[in-house]
């Protein structure tokens, strides 16, 4: 009997732990829903995000574990969609449950303690820590669209306030809470428009179709199309998603040839890839008064375009799971296109949600993406409210055109 009693008591110690888990998954991850479908207040955001907070700071040690995976997962599910078209499908699944795991060691250091001064020094740690070089987990990010702001100095405050009251005795325990007021969003730095009219391209091309030759010619017609329409709107800019032509352009002549001429009409920029007698590159094109440049990828995405593991391994994993694709050379620094007299930070994809594009004084940026390697999912919608992160960081506006979703000013 004693025994079933016992039983009895860690099952339900077991299903408070996950339930427990579950709930902190959630409210950390429910900004993100909230913006994919359009629901966002600030207001539930301040308070879901306080609670996911308090929640790792306070949660019993098997919850924390549960809580990292879940997070790991509804952030991070779709990373493997990406894989069905490398030739790997089959990895889906196990890229999903590996994120999963990341993220629940990547909390899981918060289960090594009890003691919640210390769980928020653990906490203000991991926001500097980026497994495999992956920083799309900010933990900052879940105030984006909230009352409480987004720099590091408020992050700290927020982490006061809600880990100061368990060592404080009545009547004073909930007093830190005041912190909060200093950790509100009072300051944000000012973000202006660009002095010139900018049209943004957007493109919905299926990443199954896009390399397909049947497909080149009209990618091609749509594109001057679009570029015509602009001149005769009178834009003095017209921007298209990267790799919108799913191509070697440099190796295009003829190509090169008539966007420089209608160059001299209107800027234009477009993602493209170049390929020199050793290497490709993820680049960007900027075309102006019948010249161009070139900007050159400077960061790469993780297991994408290169293998953040020993050279060692780099090559097998490259062969054997990336079918040798993820082979790309990156950039030694960022490049500014200055367009009409205005700079302009480039961005390819990934960049764009990286702190070093914001390095420096950088008031525009254009960010050009393809977000169809993930369709359906929230990848488009994570990318935006990480871009909003950095652009309010730094007072920056970021013109962002992507294929599939994601294209519009972020501020």
């Amino acid at each position: 009997m004693l025994k079933k009693m016992n039983t009895f008591k860690q099952n339900k110690r077991l299903l408070f732990d996950f339930t427990y888990g579950i709930l902190t998954a959630i409210l950390f991850s429910a900004f993100i829903y909230f913006e994919h479908f359009g629901l966002t207040l600030k207001i539930i955001n301040t308070l879901s995000g306080l609670s996911a907070l308090a929640l790792l700071l306070y949660s019993p040690k098997r919850a924390i574990l549960v809580a990292g995976f879940f997070i790991g997962l509804l952030w991070f599910y779709w990373i493997g969609y990406s894989f069905e078209y490398t030739g790997v499908g089959y990895m889906t699944p196990m890229v999903t449950f590996g994120f999963g795991l990341v993220y629940t060691l990547f909390f899981g250091i918060l289960a090594l303690t009890k003691k919640a001064y210390i769980r928020a020094v653990l906490l203000f740690a991991l926001s500097f820590f980026y497994p495999f070089d992956w920083n799309w987990l900010q933990i900052e990010l879940l105030f984006v669209d909230s009352y409480i702001g987004v720099q590091k100095y408020q992050f700290i405050l927020v982490l006061l306030a809600l880990t100061l009251p368990n060592y404080i005795k009545k009547p004073y325990t909930y007093l830190p809470l005041a912190l909060i007021f200093l950790a509100l969003n009072f300051n944000q730095p000012i973000q202006k428009d660009a002095p010139l009219k900018i049209k943004l391209i957007a493109t919905d091309i299926k990443q199954e179709n896009k390399w397909l030759k049947e497909t080149l010619r009209p990618t091609v017609a749509m594109i001057f199309k679009e570029i015509d329409k602009a001149i005769d709107e009178r834009y003095d800019l017209v921007v298209f998603p990267e790799s919108v032509f799913p191509l070697y352009l440099n190796r295009n002549p003829d190509l090169l040839e008539e966007l420089l001429n209608k160059s001299l009409e209107i800027s234009i920029v477009a993602g493209s890839l170049l390929h020199t007698q050793k290497y490709n590159y993820n680049v960007t094109y900027m075309f102006q008064d019948g010249e161009y440049e070139i900007a050159k990828k400077m960061i790469l995405v993780p297991f994408g375009e290169y293998i953040p593991l020993p050279k060692f391994a780099q090559k097998f994993i490259n062969d054997f799971f990336f079918a040798g694709e993820a082979d790309f050379r990156a950039a030694k620094k960022p490049t500014d296109f200055v367009i009409k007299g205005i700079k302009f930070r480039n961005a390819i994809c990934y960049e764009a949600t990286r702190e070093e594009i914001y390095e420096g004084e950088v008031e525009y940026v254009i960010a050009t993406s393809n977000n169809a390697w993930f369709a359906p999912s929230i990848e488009p919608t994570v990318q935006k409210l990480l871009i909003r992160y950095y652009a309010r960081k730094n007072g920056t506006t970021v013109y962002h055109v992507a294929n599939y979703k994601g294209t519009g000013v972020v501020k």
